[in-house]
Parts: C-alpha cells; sequence; structure tokens
C-alpha cells in the first residue's frame, strides 16, 4: 500500500485524539520550559552585562556549558543518571524535559539580553547609577525596557527553536508528539501521515511566532533607517 494512500489518512483522522494529547503535552513543555529559560537568560544575562567581574564570570561558565554541550546529553544524565546518584532526584520525563530545554535555552537567551543591554548606550547606566539608582534598579526602570525592542526579534528565534528542541523528550519516552507520531505508525506502517500531521502542528505553534518577529525586525529598521 502506498505510504500516501487513502486508508493511511483515514486511520489518522479516526485516531487523531491522541496526536490532540501530545500537542497540548508538547504545548505545555514548552510554555514551562520557556518560563525557566526567560527567568535563567534576564538573570544570566544582566549579570554577562555587569561590570562585576564576578558575576560576568559565572554567567560566561553556565552559557559555554550549556551552548557546548548537546542536548540529548543533559536528557540522558538527567533523567538516567540524576536517580543513580539519589533516588530521590528521579524527575518525570515532563519535569525533566522542561529543566534540560529551559536551562539550555536560558544560556541562549542570556546571550540575546546580554546583546540587548550591550545595544542600549552606556552613558544611561552611569547616568542612573550616578542619580542613586542601585545596578538591579537601573536595570529594571531603565535598561531593560529599551532593550526589549531590539530583544523581541532574536528572542523569537530561541522560542522557534525552543518548541521544536521539546522533540528530544522523545528519546527518553515523553509522550510528546515526536513519540506519539513514532509509537503510532509503527502499529499500521503510516509513518509519512503521522509524521506530516505532527510537522503540522509544529508548523501551527511556531509559525506565528516566527512572523511576529520578523514583523517586529522589519519595524525596528523602519525606526533606526533615516
Amino acid at each position: 500500500m502506498s505510504p500516501f494512500a487513502l486508508e493511511r489518512w483515514q486511520a489518522l483522522f479516526n485516531d487523531f485524539g491522541i496526536f490532540g494529547k501530545a500537542f497540548l503535552y508538547t504545548l505545555g513543555i514548552s510554555i514551562c520550559a520557556l518560563i525557566l529559560a526567560m527567568a535563567l537568560g534576564i538573570v544570566f544575562g544582566s549579570m554577562s552585562a555587569s561590570k562585576n567581574k564576578i558575576l560576568k564570570g559565572i554567567s560566561r561558565v553556565y552559557v559555554e556549558i550549556y551552548q557546548n554541550i548537546p542536548l540529548l546529553i543533559q536528557f540522558v544524565v538527567v533523567y538516567y543518571g540524576f536517580p543513580i546518584l539519589n533516588e530521590h532526584l528521579m524527575l518525570s520525563a515532563f519535569w525533566t524535559a522542561v529543566l534540560c530545554v529551559g536551562l539550555y535555552h536560558g544560556a541562549y537567551i542570556s546571550e540575546v539580553i546580554r546583546s540587548g543591554i550591550e545595544a542600549v548606550p552606556r552613558g544611561q547606566l552611569e547616568a542612573a547609577e550616578s542619580q542613586g539608582f542601585s545596578y538591579r534598579e537601573s536595570m529594571r526602570l531603565i535598561i531593560l525596557p529599551q532593550a526589549v525592542r531590539m530583544i523581541i526579534p532574536p528572542l523569537t528565534n530561541q522560542v522557534v527553536n525552543l518548541i521544536k528542541n521539546t522533540s528530544t523528550i522523545a528519546l527518553i519516552g515523553g509522550a510528546d508528539l515526536i513519540f506519539t507520531a513514532k509509537s503510532w505508525s509503527s502499529g499500521n506502517l503510516s509513518f509519512i501521515p503521522a509524521f506530516i500531521a505532527v510537522g503540522v502542528l509544529y508548523f501551527v505553534l511556531c509559525f506565528p511566532i516566527a512572523t511576529y518577529g520578523r514583523r517586529i525586525e522589519e519595524r525596528n529598521k523602519d525606526s533606526y533607517s533615516i
């Protein structure tokens, strides 16, 4: 039977409910991981842009570790390695994905935050500190609000990558879209319809975010052009 045979597509639509559950599962991981990644990105991005060499060093170590170790290794270490060290460190597949993807993309987002902060003229930070603002207050009230506009386009790229990287959970048995497609199609050999459907669902999640980022980028170009 052809991989594009009508019967295979009918079987897919009959069982589409399990893909809907997998879609929500993937969406849940993406939202929780993004919250963690944003929190880490803001903290470490601010540390990286500070004058304090120790804070900059700590941020650099975090970024280098997570940017230079494949995400798959982090999944294996956390999911299989941590319980060997201590049984209380056993995490579900869902929370392993949230932790690993959040930490991994937190490093990339911190670099986006750092670049945005450094794009704001340094004199503004010095002026704020001369007026009695602490470094934290200067960042929160003056620097970060200006940096946000420049941060959004590269940040949306990171969000799209984060959503796609949640698929790594399939390697440890999480019930995400990729794992569901593989499990469902292995029973009836309808791999093509299953993975096309999953591709469409990822597209539904990622395309609006990527489009929004491009529009903000175009607006920024128009604003800064003479």
